[in-house]
């Protein structure tokens, strides 16, 4: 009877990077671009396996990021669920484009709050290494749940800044917004300034 929780996770089972295409250097360990949609996956297991009594719903939005015939070129103009336009400048930052329609479908839901997760972007590792698990919300009840749950199973969690000046920085050009950011630095500050653009109004989210 409750409203559900929404768990979203980006499932890019291989990223080259499309056209604007990744270095080749490393570029096989591409095929863990899905470990937020493993990590929806996996919660919904533990979820049923423990019987919880919640209202939870799993998004994983899954695709490769490939060039071909039918791939997304850099200067298109594509238009999200929720009727917003957006920009193509580098077809590398692919993972938001999907998460962009799945959050629009988690927020035609009307959760009680959403969580995405996702391999976005290699920014956070740049900030944090790999202890930390970086996150954005402007939703403090939610920032003491997450940080909660943290502690009681040991991951590290680090709350990370999210301002209009994120959001002002994804701006398009010929769109609503541009996928990539129009200055250098705070590259997963943006990209989660680009996703809250798709998330419904006074709805939590992290």
């Amino acid at each position: 009877t409750k409203k559900p929780s929404v768990f979203v996770g980006k499932g890019l089972t291989f990223d080259w990077g499309g056209i604007s295409i990744k270095p080749s250097a490393g570029m096989e360990e591409m095929k863990y671009d899905m470990g937020g949609g493993a990590a929806v996956i996996g919660t919904m297991l533990a979820i049923a396996k423990l019987k919880l009594k919640v209202n939870v719903i799993g998004l994983v939005p899954a695709t490769e990021n490939l060039a071909g015939p039918s791939a997304t070129k850099p200067g298109d103009v594509h238009t999200a669920r929720n009727g917003k336009t957006f920009e193509i400048n580098n077809t590398d930052a692919e993972g938001r484009l999907i998460l962009s329609d799945a959050l629009c479908y988690a927020t035609e839901q009307e959760p009680q709050m959403i969580v995405d997760v996702a391999t976005l972007t290699g920014a956070m590792v740049i900030a944090l290494g790999n202890t930390h698990t970086g996150y954005f919300t402007r939703n403090k009840e939610l920032k003491n749940k997450i940080e909660d749950a943290a502690d009681q199973s040991g991951e590290w969690v680090w709350n990370m800044p999210l301002c209009d000046f994120h959001v002002k920085d994804m701006k398009g050009t010929y769109a609503d917004l541009s996928n990539i950011s129009s200055g250098k630095g705070a590259g997963s500050a943006t990209a989660a300034a680009f996703l809250e653009q798709f998330v419904g109004e006074g709805i939590p989210w992290a």
